[in-house]
């Protein structure tokens, strides 16, 4: 292999993953959050309930 070759890989590669591994890096947060948001919400359901039962 010719130096410029390995040189262009060199470059592409970060050039290519860093905007896959930034768009897997938002939908994983995001992923997350929902899932946070939705167990607080079950908590303060079932809080809810059990104040209305007594």
């Amino acid at each position: 292999m010719e130096w410029q070759f390995i040189v262009a890989i060199v470059v592409a590669v970060p050039v290519i993953l860093f905007p896959a591994a930034f768009v897997w890096y938002l939908n994983l947060t995001g992923l997350l959050q929902v899932l946070a948001d939705r167990r607080a919400r079950q908590k303060k359901l079932a809080a809810r309930e059990a104040k209305a039962r007594g």
